[in-house]
């Protein structure tokens, strides 16, 4: 996420730090009441590491794999958690990574950054330059054809960052509706 969020926003510069936070908190499934307090359990904590860094929060990003395609149920989900997001964060910028079908979805979209992390993968035709949304399981998909070795869920930062340092990220290869959501939350950061 971090590689995204600077690739989209060169602005916040080398200095500014992106701090994660690990919270099983699952926000998609969540509405009304049981979202409005997770969202503040989460908010809570960015302002908490804010304070414990002595730095100032300036923008909030929640990162979440649907398990699902960009339909219909996409848009609800999405409408619903970035709406509580903008309502809590108030003075903040704020971007809801919600991954259709998960973030390796994403990386679909700069197929020629695997090959920089391990120089055997290659993206199969069949994966690129299609709505990565609309994949199911991209990261079964990227496990079974990618080539040895095996693709893990731990490589997937290094493609992020490999689409970063060569300028991938900025003209994606297909798309990915979900992707193009938290790339305009992130543009609305200006």
């Amino acid at each position: 996420m971090a590689a995204l969020i600077r690739a989209h926003r060169p602005d916040l510069g080398a200095t500014a730090k992106l701090v994660r936070i690990n919270d099983p908190v699952r926000l998609r499934r969540k509405s009304g009441p049981d979202l409005a307090a997770a969202v503040k359990v989460l908010v809570g904590k960015a302002r908490a590491k804010a304070v414990q860094r002595k730095a100032q929060l300036v923008g909030f990003a929640v990162h979440e794999d649907l398990d699902g395609f960009t339909d219909s149920d996409y848009g609800r989900v999405r409408a619903a958690v970035a709406d509580e997001l903008a309502r809590q964060c108030a003075g903040l910028h704020t971007a809801l990574a919600l991954s259709a079908w998960e973030s390796e979805g994403w990386l679909l979209l700069f197929p020629d950054a695997f090959p920089r992390v391990r120089p055997k993968w290659k993206v199969p035709a069949q994966l690129r330059g299609k709505d990565s949304g609309r994949i199911k399981e991209p990261k079964e998909e990227l496990k079974r054809r990618l080539g040895s070795p095996t693709f893990r869920e731990s490589d997937g930062p290094l493609v992020a960052r490999e689409a970063l340092t060569h300028g991938l990220i900025t003209a994606p290869e297909g798309r990915n509706d979900s992707y193009s959501d938290f790339v305009r939350d992130l543009a609305g950061w200006a």
